[in-house]
């Protein structure tokens, strides 16, 4: 272990211009690498796509920053999701959102050192307490961002570390790529098969989803839902935000229910597909464990090799079921709009078929989550030991 004893604690503020203007001697017609917050990656670390826009569209109203400046969202919840990146635009000149502070490094600070600095969860977690602001409103204010101390060995050796980072984080970009290069790989065997799930070139005969397994909503009667006599006890509680994180299969849970929560509610079996209706629309995965859930999930029950279907099948009308759902409080959908899609129905033996090439994919896949979450962990040991000068 290689320990820096050359290393000082320094502001940003004093190493790194925070928040620049626009550039002088600019023209109107320069070009501009215009990005918004969707642009900005909270995995990657860096912008992803952009639009060229002129100087003249974007200098009122944006943000100005150059090639390879550091930006760091200011808004929840962006901030607190990681959406701090390098501007790797293609133009010198960027402009972008106005939630989006600006950090340019200076000469006695590496660019790459100072972005490992800044996506640390330490970064992120004390700079949430310093928000300011009410609600969807809080926002990180300039003066945490510039008053944050950095340790700051000599450049040679912020370059050293930079590296050794750099290396772990592209070896968990590339365990990324790979899964998500199987998740588009399911739906590939699903075109393969039976055609386009939605013309339906092969002409399976249609059939109500309500015809093809049972439908049921999930049970929670007791008001108040969040009463802690229900909670804490040794029975699972699915709900829709882990039914929406939970890929193909779902094994974990945040709440658990009580003796009295189970009563008021159902324990669905294993194997049972999870269709959330509300918050998080049409979202789908195959219970591992029994589980209990409230009537924001809807509970889907078959053969195996159905329910794998239907879960794949309705990975493609995701994104239409909840553009189209009505929204009061919150987007929902209900049983009765479920019951009455129609599913095109391959024989039972295609199904079959389909379900152990997908099960093999989803094997794969949970060797890929396993292996990411080894080098996430190892990412974040470094990253700790690098900022202690333990690296």
């Amino acid at each position: 272990m290689t320990v820096t004893t050359d290393r000082r604690l320094v502001r940003l503020g004093d190493v790194a211009q925070i928040n620049p203007t626009w550039d002088k001697n600019i023209t109107p017609d320069d070009p501009v690498s215009f990005v918004g917050m969707a642009n900005m990656s909270d995995e990657a670390g860096r912008t992803m796509d952009e639009e060229v826009r002129t100087v003249a569209q974007v200098r009122k109203g944006f943000t100005p920053f150059r090639r390879d400046d550091l930006l760091v969202a200011k808004i929840t919840p962006c901030f607190e999701n990681g959406k701090i990146g390098r501007a790797a635009i293609s133009n010198r000149l960027g402009a972008g959102s106005t939630e989006f502070h600006v950090v340019r490094p200076g000469k006695d600070i590496d660019g790459s050192y100072a972005l490992h600095f800044l996506r640390r969860p330490d970064f992120r977690v004390a700079g949430e307490l310093r928000m300011t602001g009410s609600g969807g409103q809080r926002r990180v204010p300039v003066s945490y961002v510039a008053e944050t101390k950095i340790p700051l060995p000599p450049l040679d050796e912020q370059r050293r570390i930079s590296a050794i980072l750099d290396k772990a984080d592209e070896l968990r970009t590339k365990r990324r790529e790979a899964l998500a290069h199987l998740n588009t790989l399911t739906q590939s065997i699903f075109h393969s098969t039976f055609g386009d799930p939605v013309s339906n070139p092969q002409e399976w005969p249609l059939h109500p989803l309500s015809e093809l397994g049972n439908l049921d909503r999930g049970v929670s009667k007791h008001r108040p839902r969040n009463d802690p006599k229900l909670l804490g006890g040794p029975y699972p509680l699915v709900q829709t935000g882990d039914v929406a994180r939970a890929g193909a299969y779902l094994t974990t849970f945040a709440a658990t229910y009580s003796e009295l929560g189970l009563r008021q509610s159902r324990l669905w079996p294993a194997g049972t597909l999870c269709i959330t209706i509300a918050a998080n629309i049409a979202k789908t995965a195959i219970l591992k464990i029994q589980a209990c859930f409230p009537d924001s999930v809807v509970g889907f029950t078959a053969n195996p090799a159905t329910t794998q279907y239907v879960r794949v099948w309705l990975s493609f009308l995701q994104a239409t079921l909840e553009a189209q759902a009505p929204e009061s409080a919150q987007k929902n959908i209900n049983l009765a709009i479920l019951n009455a899609l129609q599913v095109p129905v391959p024989p039972l033996e295609l199904q079959q078929a389909f379900a152990t090439r997908i099960t093999a994919v989803e094997r794969l896949k949970e060797t890929h989550r396993k292996h990411l979450a080894e080098l996430d962990a190892l990412f974040a040991s470094l990253q700790h030991r690098a900022f202690k000068g333990e690296l």
